[in-house]
């Protein structure tokens, strides 16, 4: 299998967890497989259409957005001095930027914890104190005197889980926490000096991320998980150690069944709180995975995996660098300058300012896991799906930040009610979700839509139920139509949430269809999308054959 290079990108290599755990799991997945269409006339008319349209996509936004271009004079500015055939990047998205230039610093960082971690288990340092001891010194370093607000914070969540009651301390923690989310917004992150005047000297040093609080959500989702996981480990009286300690422990078992009761101590908190791996962006662990996996290595820890991993982090690395030296996309809509560009480059500007958004969001989180890999702490990873690999709005967000996904559905969907009510559900799940990523308009006008957009995917499904139309040949072409729409929806939706906003949407439509020729393409832009569902069905088909279903 390794002589294979295209090994390096499956779902193996990405993470364990995609691949079932049981080989009756992997036989139930396969019932239902259809036989392979790869090889039929009716996708040799897609691939044609694939190698014509493609290389369209990419030229018309590297035409849009480059030297040639008729607005290149109006951002420009945005653009710094690149490495590639010395060529100047696109380095203007703060957020991507702040990692991209720090990520030298946090190479040297990660090699730095791996020797010192080597020479801690050489000495018998236990694993956890490690963890505290190296926690300490990279927060004083990361926030500087700030590190004693985000301790106060850390203690007053913990007092919670321990003075007060399951029902009550659930509804305190939600409370404390969301409330801590707005006042971080506000006050951002809280001056020593408008505290108490007389310890203004502590804001002399800020360390090198002087705003704490714009990272300090991922701790938010920590403390809910521990105080949750501790309120639920009150009403078991089992626990993990109970179980037989071999390859057979699932993840669901490490998730819910959860630690002998002595392991709920304020130090371990601390640690899962301050783990540096996953500190700055995650992937999120529960504090009950975090805790097995600290005393008991997973199987699907191994070098070899690791370096494989590393290796396609690397290759990531490197598409984004590609794209943001050859389409300056992410500066041109930031300037929103549209005029004198056809419906295909605003569309294909836009269609590409997510790619720089997903992999923005990819790349760090991939990074951060790999770091955790090194040290035999094996999180989910966060993206399983190529964002051109997404028909459906439910399955793009169970595959769009995996593992938020999965903490918010085991924290805050299934207690509230699951699908008993999915729309109300959702329409929480989501106004939650908006407020934790930002407390902005256009993020809870995000989460907004992407509830919106589901009700007629739900609605489909309720009217053309599976069990009654699978069996007819007309199913797939009109479950292909419906996911042309949704993957409209979802475009819309992610440009008003994390791209352009809402008038920086509505100014790129009105130019697409500001002329006769936005009808036609727009309809030539669905036809394509309709091939491009049919070849994500069959990629599915394929992995229900090998007897994997991501549900997404």
């Amino acid at each position: 299998m390794m002589t294979n290079p295209l090994y390096l990108f499956s779902l193996d290599v990405l993470d364990t967890r995609l691949i079932p755990e049981s080989q009756e799991k992997l036989n139930q997945n396969k019932k239902n497989a259809t036989q392979s269409r790869w090889w039929t006339p009716e996708f040799f008319v897609y691939y044609v259409v694939f190698i014509t349209v493609v290389p369209q996509m990419f030229l018309a936004a590297m035409s849009a957005s480059n030297e040639k271009s008729v607005n290149y004079h109006l951002f420009e500015d945005r653009l710094e001095q690149g490495w590639i055939f010395g060529r100047k990047v696109d380095n203007s998205d703060a957020q991507y930027s702040g990692f991209r230039n720090k990520l030298p610093i946090l190479a040297a960082t990660v090699i730095l914890h791996y020797i010192l971690r080597r020479i801690a288990n050489a000495l018998g340092i236990q694993r956890r104190v490690f963890d505290v001891g190296f926690a300490a010194i990279f927060l004083a370093v990361l926030h500087g005197f700030s590190t004693l607000k985000i301790l106060a914070i850390y203690l007053v969540n913990f007092l919670i889980s321990k003075l007060l009651k399951k029902r009550t301390g659930m509804v305190v923690t939600w409370t404390f926490n969301i409330i801590i989310l707005f006042l971080n917004e506000w006050y951002e992150g809280y001056k020593f000096g408008s505290l108490v005047p007389g310890l203004a000297i502590l804001d002399g040093y800020s360390g090198l991320l002087p705003r704490w609080d714009v990272n300090f959500n991922f701790s938010v989702l920590r403390m809910i998980s521990y105080n949750h996981d501790w309120y639920e480990s009150v009403d078991n009286p089992n626990d993990i150690e109970k179980k037989q300690l071999d390859d057979s422990i699932s993840e669901a078992d490490r998730i819910n069944v959860g630690p002998p009761k002595a392991d709920y101590t304020f130090f371990n908190y601390l640690a899962y709180l301050v783990y540096t791996p996953l500190y700055i962006a995650g992937p999120i662990l529960t504090f009950n995975d975090f805790i097995y996996q600290s005393k008991h290595p997973l199987p699907s820890v191994s070098p070899k995996r690791t370096l494989l991993y590393g290796l396609r982090v690397l290759f990531c690395i490197l598409v984004m660098e590609w794209l943001l030296h050859y389409m300056y996309v992410v500066a041109l809509s930031g300037a929103g300058v549209w005029e004198g560009l056809s419906p295909l480059q605003i569309s294909m500007v836009g269609f590409f300012n997510l790619k720089a958004i997903w992999l923005k969001l990819l790349i760090p989180w991939r990074f951060f896991r790999l770091w955790a890999l090194l040290d035999e702490i094996d999180p989910p990873d966060n993206m399983v799906r190529c964002m051109s690999n997404n028909y459906s709005a439910s399955a793009f967000w169970r595959s769009w930040h995996r593992s938020y996904n999965r903490w918010v559905t085991r924290y805050l969907y299934i207690p509230i009610g699951g699908s008993k009510h999915p729309i109300r559900n959702m329409l929480i799940v989501f106004t939650f979700v908006a407020v934790w990523h930002d407390i902005q308009l256009r993020l809870l006008a995000w989460g907004w839509l992407i509830t919106l957009f589901v009700i007629p995917e739900v609605a489909a499904k309720l009217i053309f139920p599976a069990k009654k139309w699978g069996t007819k040949p007309i199913y797939r072409h009109m479950c292909a139509i419906g996911a042309v729409a949704i993957i409209y929806m979802m475009m819309l939706a992610n440009l008003v949430g994390f791209a352009v906003g809402l008038d920086g949407l509505r100014d790129m439509l009105r130019d697409i269809f500001r002329s006769w020729t936005g009808i036609p393409y727009f309809l030539f832009t669905s036809a394509c999308l309709f091939v491009g569902v049919q070849v994500m069905f069959e990629v599915r088909a394929q992995e229900a054959r090998r007897g994997i279903n991501l549900r997404c």
